[in-house]
């Protein structure tokens, strides 16, 4: 292995490729590891690919811009990301703890990132050289485009290209507008002047903003208003969710005292072989060189293979939709094998793929019957309240894509870990009985999350039922394929819309079919999802409909131990928590 293979890191790299400069700096707060499932490896490869010198400035020293001098001056841009999860979301727990690991740093070790990122890190950027434009990307970016709510401030915060004083931001996926920002910046264009990509966001003076002649453009609620108002926050919520099909989406501005935050209409979705090209680059599937210990993430997923891109489910408390996209993005069969023959082949491989799939596992391929109808659409969820009529649910092309892969000579199992989606398998029987036999570990993750209709209706999830059948019929499969094998069902707790005696009922729908939950999803409120508003306003962003939510700790502790009704240390809580809702009734059936 060699170090040069990687993207530099270090000024020592970038002497030893010859370099006397670089072009673009990306800025990460995760460790640099060059593998498709790590947003930097994907944007900097691409960069490469495209000609460019790309340094990456992984987990820099935020405290001075030392750091962000170290390559000298780039020529185009800083690229600015706070990592694969948004930094608050990494570093804090549902009850503002600060978490005791980092599993996007070498050995898991905390501390190596600033409480948002993003904001320091373009600081830090500017501060080091104040005439280099700097460019703001990734999910943290993304989903704080506009005003939004924090929940570990508890109050409504700006854009973060307000608070950031970056010059663009790119939202959603970024390949595509990243080339056209380089092109553009490489052929002498101010960043100032950068107003027309699909895919980003920028700042105007409120005057500016007012004199903009944009024939398709929205106003949402400003700043100000959300801040205080949240019936205002709601609207905007709904606006930003609804603005969202990238075929029909409109300009949105949102005024913020005497600025503007614009946003241009979303990326269209790559085609076919636009993914097959990014998935194709020289990534080396390592963690670079320097690092003496394991970064966590990258041994969760360096066997894995991804499908697909986007997700058209809509769920409340998921931020995919809103920005990978609804429109399915599928790679080809052959760009698959391709990948996982080498997978497969690679020096020391267990030969194993840890996972064959995508946000959701069974989407590939799949769109509207037709389109025409999907690109005028604006509804948040193709799946909810019910499968759309237009959606052409077929497995065929995954079916075909599996049996392929389980052909490649010297492949001992590829598994299926994503989540599947549930409501979608059960309309192909076929489909469950190849998970079944075939691309399950023994124990199969799914997410049924609740158990109540009124809380899955508030989630976007399907009726409890759809989960009890898959159960039927999954483990029918595995016997049918001579296995005894599980299913591990995945809830969440204190969820917006959940109450007390919501939490009680679920509990006792786990003890009736005997799940025992070891892990439990503790609801936090990430920025701008739907599930979000709810929490932060007690509104449906969509009805307007008053929404019940648990804040106070007390209360989500309860909310846990039902869930974990199983565990002796919960039974003070569960008794607790009946006798306040009046539900003594239910001992027996929970703790008998």
């Amino acid at each position: 292995m060699h170090a040069s293979k990687f993207l530099p890191i270090t000024p020592e790299e970038i002497k030893s490729l010859g370099w006397d400069y670089v072009d673009i700096v990306l800025v990460t707060g995760d460790a640099y590891v060059d593998h498709p499932s790590f947003a930097m490896a994907i944007i900097g490869r691409v960069l490469e690919a495209a000609g460019y010198r790309v340094a990456i400035l992984a987990q820099p020293n935020w405290t001075s811009a030392e750091d962000f001098k170290k390559f000298g001056k780039p020529r185009l841009f800083f690229g600015v990301a706070a990592g694969n999860m948004d930094s608050m979301i990494n570093k804090y727990t549902h009850n503002r703890r600060i978490r005791s690991s980092d599993d996007y740093s070498p050995g898991g070790r905390a501390g190596l990132r600033p409480d948002r990122a993003t904001v320091i890190y373009a600081q830090r950027a500017r501060e080091a050289y104040p005439d280099v434009p700097v460019i703001l990307g990734g999910i943290e970016a993304s989903m704080r485009r506009f005003a939004h709510y924090d929940y570990w401030s508890d109050k409504v915060r700006k854009s973060v290209l307000l608070d950031s004083k970056a010059d663009l931001l790119v939202y959603g996926m970024g390949e595509r507008p990243v080339l056209e920002i380089a092109a553009l910046l490489k052929t002498g264009t101010p960043a100032r002047n950068i107003r027309g990509i699909r895919g980003t966001a920028y700042i105007l003076g409120q005057n500016e903003a007012r004199e903009l002649n944009l024939e398709n453009s929205a106003v949402i609620p400003s700043f100000e208003e959300a801040a205080c108002d949240r019936f205002k926050f709601s609207i905007a919520t709904r606006m930003i969710h609804e603005e969202a099909n990238p075929y029909c989406a409109r300009t949105l501005i949102q005024f913020s005292d005497t600025r503007a935050v614009i946003q241009n209409p979303p990326s269209l979705p790559l085609t076919t072989g636009e993914l097959d090209r990014i998935y194709g680059l020289p990534y080396l599937k390592e963690q670079h060189p320097s690092y003496k210990d394991p970064v966590p993430a990258f041994e969760t997923v360096k066997d894995s293979i991804v499908i697909h891109r986007g997700c058209f489910g809509g769920c409340a408390f998921c931020s995919l939709g809103l920005h990978q996209g609804k429109f399915i993005q599928s790679r080809s069969c052959e760009s698959v094998i391709k990948e996982a023959v080498k997978l497969v082949n690679e020096k020391d491989s267990t030969r194993f793929i840890s996972d064959l799939g995508a946000p959701s596992a069974n989407m590939y391929r799949m769109a509207g019957t037709d389109i025409n109808i999907c690109e005028k659409c604006r509804r948040p969820s193709c799946l909810h309240p019910s499968i759309c009529s237009n959606l052409n649910t077929d497995h065929k092309p995954l079916l075909d894509l599996l049996r392929e892969v389980r052909k490649i000579k010297g492949l001992k199992k590829a598994f299926v870990a994503s989540g599947i989606r549930m409501d979608l398998a059960l309309q192909c029987g076929e489909y469950i009985n190849e998970i079944a036999a075939f691309h399950t570990s023994g124990q199969l993750k799914v997410a049924p999350e609740h158990s109540r209709p009124e809380v899955l209706s508030k989630m976007r999830k399907p009726a409890s039922g759809v989960f009890l059948k898959f159960a039927e019929q999954f483990l029918a499969a595995s016997s049918k394929a001579g296995k005894e094998q599980y299913l591990v069902p995945y809830f969440i707790s204190a969820h917006p819309g959940a109450t007390l005696e919501d939490a009680a009922e679920l509990a006792v729908f786990l003890k009736a079919h005997r799940y025992r939950p070891l892990q439990i999803n503790d609801f936090l409120p990430a920025p701008m999802d739907i599930a979000s508003s709810m929490y932060y306003t007690g509104l449906d962003p969509f009805t307007m409909e008053p929404v019940y939510s648990a804040k106070k700790e007390t209360e989500r502790r309860l909310h846990r131990a039902l869930l974990q009704y199983f565990k002796p240390e919960n039974r003070p809580l569960i008794m607790k928590a009946l006798k306040q809702i009046n539900r003594t009734d239910l001992i027996r059936k929970i703790l008998g």
